[in-house]
């Protein structure tokens, strides 16, 4: 008897790369870059390495600046012994036969003083504190609350666009097949888009289009970096993370996926659902419908995916790919367990930022486990 093919193991063809099967691993902050110079290291470059069977890996976000850093232990993409630390974890990926593209992060308003250059303010769109929002400053800070922002003035509007073309170029330098802009998850660009969290009354501000401005500014710059082809974007549309909302989020998301989608981008990845926070129950469809009818390319599904719910929602048109984070976490051969209907190790959620290998290198395989 012939075994029917499995949908998630058909190959795909996103942009310029071609992935070998559709479990894609999620952008997952681990926290654990080498300090001082927020550094990949050894740790680093293995945890990668053993995860290169995914389709595409997504990068941890990485700063694209110092002032773009939000929280210890998490890697930049701003220094020259962060690009050679990067340019180990690509060769490692590269030489097991994988993918792997960057995600490029300024967390805007997500910071503290202790993490910023000179110890300034965060900055944001909007003097807004986000309410509840906290970070971590360093090995024994514990969480701690996320102060009052300052606004961006109009004139740092394209500092923030060249941090961005900036990272973009190092990344390419490092090895990377392509990137992925960040804006999701309640982070500079996703502060911009949101209606909650951007009052500027200028024109970065006050209606829809100058709402899309800067994070368009930005891909376009990335874009110009790398070829459309090679480049992608997050958005969190209905995510409550970081003190996020946004009042119609068909209408902006709808709008920003039509203008991503004229500049050419390979793709969209779009946090659905998330353990961190949304405002939606369950997967947001019309918001997802409004995304898709004006996106005309690869659109990628975030947020507490089953293998067997992936596979049900490709087979009906609902998404092209999916990015598992958790699973990929404690399981560094998923898309083989998902071939042969193994059984899943279970993640355990107090190793997830920060630390040593525990938690992080040392989840067995299938080929290291007992029989």
């Amino acid at each position: 008897m012939t075994q029917q093919a499995d949908i998630l193991f058909d190959p795909f063809v996103l942009g310029k790369l071609t992935l070998p099967n559709r479990v894609l691993m999620a952008p997952l902050t681990r926290s654990r870059a080498t300090q001082p110079g927020d550094v990949p290291n050894d740790m680093n470059v293995e945890y990668y390495r053993q995860r290169a069977g995914a389709g595409l890996i997504i990068s941890e976000a990485t700063q694209v600046s110092p002032q773009g850093k939000g929280y210890a232990f998490t890697p930049g993409i701003h220094s020259e012994a962060q690009i050679e630390g990067w340019r180990r974890v690509t060769d490692a990926v590269h030489a097991q036969g994988g993918r792997i593209i960057m995600q490029l992060w300024h967390v805007g308003r997500i910071s503290h003083p202790d993490l910023q250059p000179d110890g300034n303010a965060p900055v944001a769109p909007s003097a807004i504190k986000p309410e509840g929002a906290k970070t971590y400053i360093n090995a024994d800070s514990g969480m701690v609350e996320i102060p009052t922002p300052r606004a961006l003035t109009l004139e740092e509007m394209p500092g923030i666009v060249e941090q961005f073309r900036q990272g973009a170029e190092n990344a390419k330098r490092a090895g990377f097949d392509g990137v992925e802009v960040h804006a999701a998850n309640g982070y500079l660009l996703d502060q911009f888009l949101k209606s909650a969290s951007n009052i500027r009354d200028d024109a970065h501000g006050d209606s829809l289009d100058n709402r899309l401005r800067l994070p368009l500014a930005v891909v376009e710059a990335v874009v110009d970096v790398w070829g459309a082809e090679r480049v992608g974007v997050r958005i969190s549309p209905t995510g409550s993370f970081n003190a996020m909302e946004d009042a119609d989020p068909e209408a902006t998301f709808g709008a920003f996926a039509g203008r991503l989608d004229a500049l050419g981008i390979a793709f969209i990845e779009v946090v659905e659902d998330s353990f961190q926070g949304n405002h939606a129950s369950g997967r947001p469809d019309r918001v997802i419908e409004a995304i898709q009818n004006a996106f005309s390319r690869t659109y990628i599904s975030n947020g507490g995916y089953t293998a067997d719910e992936a596979r049900e929602r490709i087979a009906a048109g609902k998404t092209d790919l999916v990015t598992f984070g958790r699973p990929f976490i404690a399981n560094p051969d998923l898309p083989e367990r998902f071939r042969l209907g193994a059984p899943l190790n279970e993640w355990d959620d107090s190793t997830f930022y920060g630390g040593d290998e525990h938690g992080y290198t040392d989840y067995p395989s299938l080929a290291e486990q007992p029989a």
